[in-house]
């Protein structure tokens, strides 16, 4: 099945029902459709077609969902990008992936205008919220020019055609487009939705449909027969009233917001009694912040493990399953893991190595970078870069990211270990450890703290603390306090701003 097929089925199993709610609005299946294919007539009719590239930068709204299917329906590839990124990153994406039009709003439509500027050949834009002018398209317009012969929609797809490139963070380097075909993304929904028991209900849309992540929730939805309620930015107030409003038992969220939630002082005031569990992903959960949710909520919390080039969910707790804290649970189905050592050679239980994944979900490499491409894939597997380890009962436990590896005087710290043990500390709100150049270790250790509100603690106390609980030479040299830590716009901490950061503020240490 393709991504086209997923409406279509969705529409023939469940009937019509309001599949969207975005503010005081609601749009049912049905009218999902008819905009979408609405939106694939008109973009034909300006010569958008199979194969060719149309990006998606917005934030959450109705537009999106109907863009997505547009396009897909169009036979055309969706190159979803956060709307957050700065105009000389979406002038990256643009010119690196010949894109031949943008779908947009007012709100970002003066980044876009910079970024195409110095282009060769510069795409159309269509704003889902402006007038049509100069070179501006206006969305419903776009809607109502449909080509002759499109309006049936009669573009055969298949599974092994391009449905998405999706352009990776560039936590640890420039962006590079991931290519994932309709197999990849179908496939990985469709075993999600298994392996969690989804059952039909109203979830919440607060992750960016413009990260993978986002984008396979909302496909859940649409096989599983299920409502969301949109959000065009993440509040807790809109959050906990939503879940009260709409009874939800389930969504999916990052760290960072449970964190937000979890720290809201008005959440007692909202009946939060019918959500069953959260699902965590995109970033590392702090053991102290999965049991504080859990106690507060009543609610359970599944840490899962994907990324974008998996298309993106690897692994995964599941109800009725022990939750192991600290781990990200146990590989989804049609989903296959291994942990090797460097020589690709598999390693015991309970031993460090590379986290390995093959499946159906698997990207076939990046958009015009076989070179990339070559490092991660192969003989079929995708070799992700995470360091991980993996129990006798299966259960996988990431240590950290290969990149993120700290050697000090020729011994491996993982930053994850040390950063767990700061976030146990009553007065640490958040904690991220990086390695720094240093003379005499070759990197030495700092930790960087934000407080919670209200809280008062020294780098000598951390220090302390920290040796109380680790191993002497797991202990940051230097601690550096900073009122919020670099995020990208899912919010996973960008440790390669944050390697910068802390080498500005603290003095050498080869210097001292």
């Amino acid at each position: 099945m393709n991504l086209k097929q997923l409406l279509d089925s969705n529409i023939e199993t469940y009937g019509e029902y309001d599949v969207i709610h975005f503010r005081e609005r609601s749009y049912t299946n049905l009218e999902t459709k008819v905009i979408s294919d609405s939106l694939a007539a008109g973009l034909e009719s300006m010569g958008i077609g199979r194969g060719d590239k149309v990006i998606v930068i917005m934030p959450n709204c109705p537009e999106v969902v109907f863009s997505y299917q547009g396009i897909i329906r169009a036979g055309a590839v969706i190159v979803p990008v956060m709307f957050t990124l700065h105009p000389k990153e979406i002038h990256y994406i643009l010119s690196s992936s010949d894109v031949k039009a943008v779908i947009t709003s007012a709100f970002v439509i003066d980044k876009v205008r910079e970024a195409i500027m110095g282009l060769d050949m510069k795409p159309a834009i269509i704003a889902v919220d402006m007038p049509a002018g100069g070179n501006i398209h206006s969305f419903s317009r776009v809607l109502k020019q449909r080509a002759i012969g499109t309006e049936k929609n009669n573009i055969t797809i298949s599974e092994n055609d391009t449905a998405v490139i999706l352009y990776t963070s560039g936590t640890t380097g420039s962006p590079k487009g991931v290519i994932l075909t309709h197999k990849n993304l179908y496939s990985n929904a469709a075993n999600s939705a298994k392996h969690n028991e989804t059952e039909r209900g109203t979830t919440l849309g607060v992750l960016p449909l413009a990260h993978v992540y986002g984008l396979t929730m909302s496909n859940i939805c649409f096989l599983t027969g299920s409502s969301v309620v949109v959000f065009p930015a993440f509040n807790p107030a809109e959050i906990f009233a939503a879940i009260e409003k709409y009874k939800v038992k389930s969504f999916s969220a990052v760290p960072a917001m449970i964190h937000a939630l979890l720290s809201y002082p008005d959440s007692d005031k909202y009946d939060t009694g019918s959500l069953e569990w959260v699902g965590s992903g995109s970033a590392p959960l702090p053991v102290s912040l999965l049991h504080a949710f859990q106690e507060k909520f009543k609610a359970k919390v599944y840490e899962g493990y994907g990324l974008s080039e998996a298309a993106p969910v690897v692994t995964s707790h599941r109800k009725n399953f022990p939750i192991k804290p600290g781990s990200v649970g146990i590989p989804i189905p049609g989903v296959e893991v291994r942990i090797v050592d460097e020589d690709g050679v598999e390693v015991p239980a309970g031993e460090v190595g590379e986290l390995v994944v093959r499946g159906d979900n698997v990207t076939n490499g990046y958009y015009e970078r076989p070179d990339e491409t070559e490092k991660i894939l192969k003989d079929s597997w995708l070799h992700t870069g995470d360091m991980a380890r993996m129990d006798e009962e299966g259960y996988v436990f990431i240590v950290d990211r290969k990149k993120d590896l700290i050697i000090r005087g020729g011994f491996n710290i993982y930053p994850r270990d040390v950063e767990e043990i700061l976030n146990g500390h009553e007065a640490v709100s958040e904690a991220a450890v990086v390695g720094v150049p240093d003379e005499r270790m070759g990197e030495e250790m700092v930790a960087c703290i934000v407080k919670k509100n209200g809280s008062s603690v020294s780098e000598e106390e951390l220090l302390l603390y920290c040796q109380d609980h680790l191993a002497i030479n797991k202990t940051p040299r230097k601690v550096v306090f900073m009122e919020a830590l670099p995020r990208n716009g899912v919010g996973k901490i960008l440790k390669t701003q944050l390697r910068k950061a802390a080498a500005d503020i603290v003095q050498p240490f080869g210097q001292e």
